[in-house]
């Protein structure tokens, strides 16, 4: 029997397991309910779900135990407006009534998903099945549900016409081109997408319909729609308007235009931080995979194994599979690999790329076991599996002290060992672009290059293609890249090397060159005290308004798009970045486009950059990071604790020496 080289049987056991998981507890999984599991469901509208107040869980990020707050908290958030593909149960005293943003076009019988706001304005609680599941509803109380259009809903024994959610359309059909695998949009002017038949219905975080793949046929209403193609961010945007001949196939053919050829330049992008499955409302397959990727042109793609709050370890079945081996849509210019997320929510996210063997251990800290070993253990598996590193999601606010770093001590993802990591040598590189606020990322990412430490500028979306409506993560694959130059063609080992050598830039838009004379990011000038250089930066691509140079000192130079030159005498050892900012991002959450370089190191008289005002920095960070891992940690006995507190006092040690060479 003829056996499909996407799935071999211990993958396709495992996405059945998944689909029994989905099947049976829906969007989570069956996953421990710590708050960000919790706030799946919501999380489907992102704009709303930032703006829930809910009480502070230690455990996780703001949810609390009991759904009915949360169903309350978004309710609240609304501020009684329905987002698309929310419709609205009211139910007042004197019985209820239904509400919908817009009723969605069907072209056949077949019952399409509803989202349910159970919305109670009753003093007495209120019991809503669907389809004979029974549901509970507090006084005055809220519930987002599950159903279709098909489905039989009550009230209180009372039956819900749902007839309104949905309008009969006349069928159209259309066929898509462009001549390569692009990202398509297709579009109803109310906003509904259209969708091949067996495509996952994928909505970015604006809410923006997408799909992947070429010469591609779906079905659509006989009125006015709009197809968008584009292909990852070296792409520009190609629209069209059509009204499609009913029940017939109209023929579109719509290619993007390229605005730069990194590959072309030896310049190759990575995301390097992508869930084929974390939990979701569906269950994501390497054939899904290979489609993203090929319809972003995204040339490296590291999908990583990792737990959500539990044991399981997802698509840990596909890296025992295929660790050390490209995936098999790779090609020249696409590279696809399975790596790991290692996790510890107190602790830190680290994402490995290029491991050549399962590690042993991925996650610590879950479901009440010890956060230990440390993560410099973790980390130290990986590295002798030749895995680069990088940690993931550093920080999710502003910083300005280390004080900000350490916060209330939750366990929220932030990357509190990571001033131990980067001084032990474990790290190759840091996310300086991911999902959340970069502010205090790059705030600590400059502070730790200042102190000494040799870090490679990187990016990950943290995409999970198990979704595919929840917040940022539904975004395609890439929409952050890290590039790196490599020393020849590509391969999963000639970027891995580039990556070490922090030959990169990480961006969501621009491409981002720097030179200081003729040295480009990872190269180090060897300078005498009172040599000048100069330096070059360009920015070209999506939204970019300003450029500024760097150095351990701050802003040396900026000015607007385009090119920026600049020159400065070295005394002391120093590093130089570039920055490329602008607004208007179509995919970030804050609008915002950024790219940011690794360093080009400048020594002097033998001497590498460790500007003391960053040292004592981290070195403040590590007294507090003592504090909250001697105080929260969760740890079996002084033994576990001795270990995180000698891995503390040998960073210190490190910082220490850096200082006193300095001055």
């Amino acid at each position: 029997m003829h056996q499909d080289p996407m799935t071999p049987p211990p993958v396709a056991l495992a996405l059945r397991e998944y689909r029994a998981l989905l099947a049976e507890h829906g969007i989570t999984w069956g996953e421990p309910p710590v708050s960000y599991v919790r706030s799946m469901p919501f999380l489907r509208f992102p704009e709303e779900a930032r703006r829930m107040a809910v009480p502070d869980d230690p455990d996780g990020l703001d949810a609390s135990d009991d759904p009915g707050v949360l169903g309350e908290a978004f309710r609240l958030a609304l501020g009684g407006r329905l987002p698309g593909g929310l419709t609205a149960l009211r139910l007042s005293e004197d019985g209820h009534r239904l509400e919908t943003s817009r009723p969605s076009a069907v072209l056949s019988a077949d019952p399409v998903p509803v989202v349910l706001l159970v919305d109670s304005a009753r003093d007495a609680g209120a019991l809503v099945t669907v389809d004979g599941v029974p549901y509970e509803i507090g006084p005055r109380g809220a519930a987002l549900l599950e159903a279709t259009s098909g489905a039989a809903v009550t009230v209180d024994g009372e039956v819900v016409d749902l007839a309104g959610v949905t309008r009969a359309a006349v069928p159209a059909r259309l066929r898509l081109r462009a001549g390569f695998p692009c990202r398509w949009t297709v579009v109803s002017a109310d906003g509904q997408g259209w969708y091949p038949e067996g495509a996952p219905r994928r909505r970015d975080y604006h809410d923006v319909p997408f799909f992947h793949g070429d010469d591609l046929v779906l079905d659509v209403p006989a009125e006015p729609v709009t197809v968008r193609v584009t292909r990852g961010m070296e792409y520009g945007t190609a629209e069209t308007s059509v009204i499609p001949a009913a029940w017939r196939e109209t023929v579109v053919e719509l290619t993007p235009e390229r605005i730069f050829d990194a590959a072309a330049r030896g310049w190759y992008g990575a995301d390097l931080h992508v869930h084929l499955n974390w939990a979701g409302d569906l269950v994501a397959g390497p054939a899904d995979a290979a489609a993203a990727q090929h319809g972003e042109d995204l040339h490296v793609l590291n999908l990583v194994a990792g737990n959500v709050s539990g044991e399981r370890v997802y698509d840990r079945e596909a890296l025992q599979h295929w660790a050390g081996r490209d995936l098999p849509w790779s090609d020249a210019v696409h590279i696809a690999r399975m790596g790991v997320e290692y996790r510890n929510d107190l602790l830190g996210h680290v994402h490995a790329f290029g491991l050549a063997a399962p590690p042993s251990i991925y996650h610590t800290g879950f479901s009440g076991t010890p956060d230990w070993p440390p993560n410099a253990a973790a980390c130290g598996e990986l590295r002798e599996l030749n895995a680069v590193l990088g940690y993931a999601h550093p920080f999710h606010g502003r910083i300005s002290s280390p004080e900000d770093v350490i916060a209330d001590g939750r366990r929220n993802c932030a990357a509190l060992a990571l001033v131990v990591d980067a001084a032990l040598g474990l790290m190759d590189g840091m996310e300086v672009l991911h999902f959340s606020e970069l502010t205090g990322t790059v705030e600590v990412y400059r502070r730790l290059i200042g102190a000494g430490n040799r870090l490679a500028a990187l990016a990950g979306t943290d995409t999970m293609l198990s979704f595919t409506r929840q917040d940022t993560v539904s975004n395609p694959p890439g929409w952050e890249r890290v590039y790196a130059r490599t020393d020849g063609p590509l391969s999963a080992e000639s970027f891995a090397r580039a990556l070490r050598q922090g030959r990169t830039f990480a961006t969501n838009g621009p491409w981002l060159e720097l030179t200081v004379d003729g040295g480009e990011p990872g190269d180090t000038l060897d300078l005498s005290p009172g040599d000048r250089v100069t330096i070059t930066a360009r920015a070209t691509g999506h939204g970019v308004e300003r450029l500024e140079l760097r150095t351990a000192d701050g802003v040396l130079a900026a000015g607007q798009a385009g090119e920026l030159v600049t020159s400065f005498v070295v005394d002391v050892p120093t590093y130089v970045v570039a920055v490329a900012t602008g607004g208007g991002h179509p995919l970030a959450a804050d609008g915002q486009t950024f790219a940011h370089t690794s360093p080009v190191y400048l020594d002097v008289a033998g001497r590498h950059v460790a500007r003391p005002e960053d040292v004592r920095w981290c070195m403040r960070w590590l007294d507090l990071l003592e504090d909250l891992v001697s105080g929260h940690a969760r740890l079996a006995d002084a033994a576990q604790l001795a270990d995180h507190l000698d891995l503390v006092e040998k960073a210190r040690t490190v910082y220490a020496e850096r200082l006193a060479i300095s001055g």
